[in-house]
């Protein structure tokens, strides 16, 4: 039997603790509703729910609570879609993507992001939907092309394909360098730091390019594994 939205929202308040909503709003400087639910909650919950639910019932549950504008609600929403074996995704992958535009904060985002990439690996030919994302008006939908992109930082022996689709988003990043957006700078120190944990040089060479362009603080969090130059 499909999880009703009241139903999954009771869940989630159960789930609450006491003095969480406010340090929460607070740390997330949120203005939407805040319940106050750990993470570790939320993961248990959206575990349980993915066991139980079909893809549909998932995705279908995901929009409601995401529609509730609730910041515990949004992040169960990602959870119940971050999952590699999705099949069918399309609607999973749709469902997304219409949610990129409305990302007005970090952790919300990155958890969106973290199913969208789940969806990206399954099939890579979406990331010529992603390079739309790069040259939007809404910072956030510039920052997820690179959030979402994280994937293809992390292989140790990466196939042909793998490095062209690297290649194609240090592009991206590269177009965002002169970006004065805080968040669009981290966002590429963080690409290109995960990156040098599996291809030091790739980044190095990175940094050597266009390492004069980014803020200081963007090029450190890029620098900051890479190993000393003997």
């Amino acid at each position: 039997m499909p999880l009703s939205l009241d139903h999954a929202l009771e869940a989630l308040t159960a789930k609450s603790e006491a003095g969480q909503a406010e340090q929460k709003a607070a740390y997330h400087k949120q203005t939407r509703p805040v319940l106050g639910v750990p993470n570790p909650a939320i993961n248990d919950l959206t575990k349980g729910w993915r066991q139980t639910l079909s893809v549909d019932e998932r995705v279908a549950l995901a929009s409601e609570l995401w529609e509730t504008d609730i910041f515990e609600a949004r992040i169960a929403a990602s959870k119940l879609l971050t999952q590699a074996r999705l099949r069918p995704d399309d609607a999973a992958w749709a469902l997304i993507q219409s949610w990129v535009p409305q990302f007005d904060s970090w952790a919300i985002a990155d958890h969106a992001c973290s199913a969208g990439q789940k969806r990206l690996v399954a099939d890579p030919s979406r990331l010529d939907t992603v390079e739309s994302w790069i040259t939007s008006d809404h910072m956030w939908t510039r920052r997820a092309a690179l959030v979402i992109t994280l994937p293809w930082t992390k292989q140790n022996f990466p196939k042909p394909h793998e490095l062209e689709a690297r290649d194609r988003v240090l592009g991206w990043a590269a177009s965002y360098v002169d970006d004065p957006e805080w968040f669009i700078q981290k966002a590429i120190g963080w690409w290109l730091r995960d990156l040098s944990r599996h291809d030091a040089d790739c980044t190095r060479a990175f940094l050597a390019e266009y390492g004069d362009r980014m803020k200081p603080f963007a090029r450190k969090e890029a620098a900051r594994h890479l190993p000393e130059e003997s």
